[in-house]
């Protein structure tokens, strides 16, 4: 939580340098300007988003031999996301999320934890493909710098070491065993002197391989069963665009393709890669700046990189907070057996009052 109000701190000291940077008529006149017919519809597009990232987990779910309703899922996605930004921890959060809910349905925590994992690897090659259009035009407008370069190369690490993952449990629950393993030991040594014990168990990391490859067979039976995650990993970020691209809309901005793709890469690649949770702060920073070296007004960039972060991020991380309170809500319910008897006994004879 600390983290979080850092990075509100950084968020609002990018808005002063922004809006002292940027000519204040020349915001004014933007906003001013604005189509808020638009917003609207926005508003409407991250609806969808919001349903396809839930379609991701469904797909992913499916592939693994999951069985979990999308709107279940809509509420567990969002969830999840709202949990990484409010407690980050290297992306534990979500999966702590899907964990709680595999084994309140009843179903294998470590396939939760790897379509958690599959999920993750997904979103970050399918970004890696509109990454490479993004930089390719950054380059051909000589704007390409190493802060980018090395953020792409993080990020293409990241995906490369959760593919290594999948791909040793997709073949061999043992190779996968003795991969996990070995990893344990460098962290407990590292963490031992502060906790006194070992913090990862190598038997469990054994059976949480055993139990994953399970899943994995699947996939590596029915390789089909991840086209269509691939398929809703892509839509999700031409979603994304597509929400930029009403954003020049509505503040009569002129663009082009190769701005829309160019800027909306730099803005998510620091939105995955960055010390602030989700990026709050540096997120609207490089995307105006980003904006600005591809030519449209700091005061525009400016305006259009705070609405975009407005509805791709601040809409969905309150949805998140009310799909978190719902769930948190259910299994209060349900663990309290009196409560459940009463809902189920209210339930009929509200009807009936109807």
């Amino acid at each position: 939580m600390r983290k979080f109000f850092f990075a509100l701190a950084v968020l609002f000291c990018v808005i002063f340098f922004l809006t002292r940077t940027a000519d204040l008529s020349t915001v004014i006149d933007t906003l001013r300007d604005g189509d808020w017919r638009f917003i609207v519809l926005a508003l409407g597009v991250i609806i969808v988003w919001l349903f396809n990232v839930a379609g991701s987990y469904w797909s992913i779910y499916r592939s693994l031999g999951l069985n979990e309703k999308t709107g279940r899922l809509l509420l567990i996605s969002a969830s999840a996301n709202f949990v990484n930004v409010i407690a980050p921890s290297a992306g534990m959060g979500s999966i702590a999320v899907l964990i709680s809910e595999a084994r309140r349905e009843g179903y294998s925590s470590a396939r939760a934890t790897v379509a958690g994992g599959m999920f993750a690897l997904f979103e970050y090659l399918g970004f890696l493909c509109v990454l490479a259009l993004g930089l390719f035009v950054l380059f051909r407008r000589d704007n390409l710098n190493m802060a980018e370069l090395s953020a792409s190369a993080f990020l293409a690490l990241a995906a490369l070491f959760l593919a290594i993952l999948i791909i040793l449990g997709a073949r061999s629950a043992e190779s996968l065993g003795r991969f996990l393993a070995w990893m344990t030991r460098p962290v407990n040594r590292v963490l031992r002197p502060f906790i006194h014990r070992d913090y990862f168990s190598a038997s469990r990391a054994h059976a949480f391989a055993c139990e994953a490859a399970d899943g994995l067979k699947i996939i590596r039976e029915q390789p089909k069963k991840l086209l269509l995650p691939a398929v809703f990993a892509l839509s999700s970020k031409a979603i994304l665009i597509l929400v930029l691209f009403l954003m020049f809309l509505a503040f009569n901005v002129p663009y082009s393709i190769g701005t829309l793709v160019a800027g909306f890469s730099i803005g998510y690649l620091f939105f995955i890669v960055s010390p602030t949770p989700a990026g709050i702060g540096i997120v609207e920073g490089a995307l105006a700046l980003a904006l600005r070296s591809l030519h449209v007004p700091i005061g525009a960039a400016a305006v259009i990189a705070l609405a975009y972060r407005g509805i791709t991020f601040w809409f969905p991380l309150l949805f998140g907070m009310l799909a978190f309170r719902w769930l948190t809500r259910a299994d209060k319910v349900r663990a309290d057996p009196v409560k459940a008897d009463q809902v189920t006994v209210a339930a009929p004879l509200k009807n009936s009052g109807n």
